[in-house]
């Protein structure tokens, strides 16, 4: 793992898949007396030697797959959530737009990514404002110039707007889609708990709760579908990491999907991960926040209407 200034252009790739060479991880917070594992809504108390076990061993997985790991420590225990870092910012080739949260207790992530990132030499192209919220969660590229975003409790209307009024002048548009009522705004369910694109034309869907528009669009473009199943879903399933086209990570217990994934040609890593991301509610895309993919253009240069695109 290194930290340190970034070299000239390492950000940047709109893409889910395009091989992964620089990732944002942000170590477990140790909890404090004054932290409340129910507030945060976690299954059981928090256990961070185990925490920290497995985000080694996510750390080392993802080293061993060619990327380069930045690893973070945020200065406050309140900050529990923040081992997902994947939510508080999205980059972009001209840089990062920082997210206004829409949960309560995540509120003080982005400023600590902002600060961590400035020090990577990374730019603040934008940032979400009040009263509208985004998270990262629900943010998919579907290619470099399409971005669907998932309009739930976490992500709203407004939110939305401003996000696609920040990335027009980089050529891309914005597709919002609705994400199901599920079990409320006391249960996160971003658009990435349904859906994790592992390769341009194949994505891991659960496809029950999928939004229609998502499904069509996904059918227009000739993508493949591999479903998770019922029992796979509460497990993360459908959250996978593709650090490079048909190369996955997924936790463990999600075997079936695992194994589909397989027989559509996927190199895939299973890991464990009942402290940082059973107990918390986030799956492997969660905690990591992709800076640098590696599409067929250079790094970090930005985009625009007049740039042809390389999709």
């Amino acid at each position: 793992m290194t930290s340190g200034k970034t070299k000239n252009g390492d950000w940047g790739g709109h893409s889910m898949t395009a091989p992964l060479r620089r990732v944002l991880v942000s170590r477990p917070v140790p909890p404090n007396g004054h932290v409340s594992w129910e507030a945060f809504g976690y299954h059981r108390p928090i256990h961070h030697e185990q925490a920290l076990a497995e985000h080694d061993a996510l750390c080392h997985a993802l080293t061993e797959q060619g990327c380069e790991v930045v690893s973070i420590s945020l200065p406050d225990a309140a900050l529990q959530d923040g081992i997902f870092p994947f939510d508080p910012v999205i980059t972009t080739d001209a840089g990062v737009i920082l997210c206004r949260m829409g949960k309560a207790l995540r509120s003080g992530e982005p400023a600590a990514l902002e600060a961590a990132l400035d020090e990577l030499g990374i730019p603040v192209v934008g940032r979400i404002e009040a009263p509208g919220t985004v998270e990262g969660g629900d943010c998919l590229w579907l290619d470099e110039r399409t971005l669907v975003v998932g309009q739930g409790y976490r992500t709203n209307a407004e939110g939305i707007r401003q996000l696609s009024a920040l990335l027009g002048p980089q050529g891309v548009t914005v597709v919002p889609v609705d994400l199901p009522y599920w079990h409320g705004p006391g249960e996160c369910l971003h658009l990435l708990s349904l859906i994790s694109l592992v390769d341009s034309d194949l994505a891991a869907v659960y496809l029950p709760l999928l939004p229609v528009a998502l499904v069509q669009m996904l059918e227009e473009r000739g993508v493949s579908l591999v479903e998770v199943p019922d029992e796979e879903f509460p497990t993360q399933g459908p959250n996978v990491l593709a650090t490079g086209p048909r190369r996955c990570i997924i936790l463990r217990e999600n075997t079936v999907t695992a194994e589909r994934l397989r027989a559509a040609g996927c190199d895939v890593t299973a890991l464990t991960g009942d402290e940082i991301s059973h107990n918390r509610g986030g799956g492997p895309t969660c905690l990591t926040r992709p800076l640098w993919r590696e599409m067929q253009r250079c790094p970090g240069q930005p985009t625009g209407p007049s740039r042809p695109s390389s999709s």
